[in-house]
């Protein structure tokens, strides 16, 4: 999840402002998926990096809300 939040804060330009807590009710330590069955069945493997399919995110939010 940290690299997810450094790398949004790298393409809006700013600092999260971030709040730690003990874990809640219900919170997972870790958690995965093995989509290996999907890819198969549909015959489509994503290959967009983090960094790139979110910097696409922010500039079709951007413009989208007109912000």
């Amino acid at each position: 999840m940290s690299k997810f939040i450094a790398v949004l804060e790298d393409c809006l330009g700013k600092k999260a402002q971030k709040i730690y807590l003990d874990m809640q009710p219900g919170d997972v330590i870790m958690t995965y998926a093995d989509v290996l069955d999907l890819q198969k069945a549909i015959g489509f493997k994503p290959e967009t990096p983090i960094e790139e399919g979110l910097s696409k995110f922010v500039d079709w939010y951007r413009k989208y809300y007109e912000v």
